[in-house]
């Protein structure tokens, strides 16, 4: 593994969850750019985490799919400290604060959560376990826990499209302007496409159309630039809570397409 390597790799799984790496040696644009494209890959830990709760609780302890999905939802929210979560939040209560750009800013630095922050945590946390209770409820409780894992590591490739080139930075020595625009718009289109072509190929053995698949991905990138053109709008650019709304929300878009 090339140096290049290995501290994009380490900056993206240290970022994106809480496994414990060695920090990287450097931290560009270059690599930060590579932690993106790398993003699907460095929380498949976390998939793997979802995909064992969701059929242990699920399939072999007898709780409801409802209530394995919470427990799963909540181990994953707990796997990446509830980094994207609270990114979430801080998004929507910036938005919701004023359409002046620097207050809206300036809420979203304070870190603390009101009101519309907090109802956004509720919905699309309510949204995901929902839809993974109807991903893991069916025939085939593996097939059906390993499309779970799938779709938790495919909603960050939300992260290759908010930091596409061409995606400006909202807030200059903030921490997503090291990653903004590092990222070619042809790699992450073919993130993208190759977690379509993974989901068409998946989705029938838990009697699923296939086509839905290929839907279900092209919502999820739908909701995802829509976030990124509405940050863009409001705030000049992205910041590093929008990355964690993105995730979040094209996560419950793939889970909910799938359910």
């Amino acid at each position: 593994m090339t140096p290049v390597l290995r501290d994009a790799w380490r900056l993206a799984v240290g970022t994106l969850t809480a496994v414990p790496v060695r920090p990287p040696v450097t931290v560009d644009r270059r690599r930060a750019g590579l932690a993106m494209v790398l993003a699907p890959l460095a929380v498949v830990p976390l998939g793997l985490l979802v995909a064992v709760i969701g059929y242990v609780a699920g399939a072999r302890s007898g709780l409801t799919p409802l209530t394995a999905a919470l427990l799963a939802i909540g181990a994953l929210v707990l796997g990446n400290r509830a980094f994207h979560v609270d990114g979430l939040a801080d998004t929507v209560d910036g938005l919701a604060a004023s359409y002046d750009r620097e207050r809206a800013l300036a809420v979203m630095k304070t870190g603390t959560s009101g009101p519309a922050g907090v109802v956004a945590i509720v919905l699309v946390i309510g949204l995901q376990a929902s839809g993974l209770a109807g991903v893991l409820s069916g025939p085939d409780p593996v097939a059906r826990a390993l499309l779970a894992g799938l779709l938790v590591c495919g909603s960050r490739a939300a992260l290759a499209l908010c930091c596409a080139r061409g995606v400006p930075s909202a807030r200059p020595g903030g921490l997503g302007d090291t990653y903004t625009g590092t990222v070619p718009v042809l790699a992450a289109a073919a993130i993208w496409g190759g977690l379509a072509l993974a989901l068409a190929w998946l989705v029938p053995s838990v009697e699923i159309d296939w086509w839905r698949g290929p839907l279900a991905v092209a919502l999820a990138a739908a909701v995802t630039i829509i976030v990124i053109a509405r940050a863009i709008r409001r705030l000049g650019g992205v910041t590093g809570d929008v990355f964690g709304a993105a995730v979040e929300l094209a996560l419950a878009t793939l889970l909910v397409a799938l359910s």
